[in-house]
Order: structure tokens, then sequence, then C-alpha cells
């Protein structure tokens, strides 16, 4: 296991894309890729939350982020993957699936290279954006994941999940 304190303190990032976007995610929030795999449906759940999966043992709730950002709904491609992440729900930690088009790098970035979120231009609520990168002539959002999903749709999600199992 790695240490958390060193997690935090790298400046190390996980680069995937949205439809025409490209993200990154802190990867002291990521604790895996997964090939994308069957999901069982929820029912009567939130339209994002796309179904469940079994990881290791353990119900795992997998969401489509793009639906979440009202992007333009696409197909499943071989690239379709899973991150499995950590989110930050009052003071616990959950575990929640995120399908994103695909993976690209794990990127260094320098602290003072990530520049302020831009408030308007982009197609999704700036709250969910911590910082912007510029990375070979690209920009790249880095996303908080924490506030993308707020306490009530988790706690909503894993209720609906327990409902399940």
């Amino acid at each position: 296991m790695i240490d958390e304190e060193i997690l935090q303190t790298t400046n190390s990032y996980l680069t995937f894309q949205l439809g025409d976007e490209r993200f990154a995610v802190h990867v002291s929030k990521l604790l895996n890729i997964l090939e994308l795999i069957p999901i069982t449906k929820v029912p009567k759940s939130q339209e994002f939350l796309k179904g469940v999966i079994n990881l290791r043992g353990s119900v795992l709730g997998v969401i489509d982020i793009k639906m979440k950002f009202d992007f333009p709904i696409t197909e499943y491609t071989k690239e379709t993957c899973i991150l499995v992440l950590q989110v930050l729900m009052d003071e616990d930690i959950t575990e929640v699936g995120a399908i994103v088009d695909s993976v690209h790098d794990v990127i260094e970035i320098e602290e003072k290279e990530i520049l302020p979120p831009l408030s308007v231009g982009i197609k999704f609520k700036s709250e969910f954006v911590t910082g912007v990168i510029s990375f070979n002539d690209k920009f790249i959002m880095v996303l908080d994941i924490d506030k993308i999903f707020s306490i009530d749709q988790i706690k909503g999600i894993l209720d609906e999940i327990a409902s399940e199992a």
C-alpha cells in the first residue's frame, strides 16, 4: 500500500477523455482502472447511475460522468473504461466507478503550473474543476471528484444499491 501522505504531495494526475474534452484527476483519488465489464442495471435509479459491478466481492456503483455533465452520449468502445475512484462523503471515503471514454497518461505537474479554473466558455459547471493544466499545447481540466457528486447523490446511490442487494 502506498503511503497516503506521499500520494497527497505528489503532483501526478491521470488524464482521460470525455467526449471532445480532456480531464485529469489526482492519482491519490484513483484506486484502479478497469476494462468496461458488464454492468448490472439498478431499476428506478438516477439516469447517470449506469448500475453496479462486482469488484473483488464488493458492490461498486458505476456512474457515467458524461451524463452528469450533460455531454452528448456516445457508444462505448474498446477504449472505454471504468476509473475506480475514492470520493469523500461527509468524513468517510466511498468508492465509485466512473465511466470514461479513454485513459491517456499519468503526468507530473508542478502546483504552480495549474491555472485557475475557467468560469466562462466551458460546457459544464465550473465548480467541478479545480484548475486547468496546459500540457503539450492542450488544456486539461482538473476535476474535483468530491464535488462532482453531492453527498445527497452519493447517499441516494448507495441506498439504491443496498436496496437491490
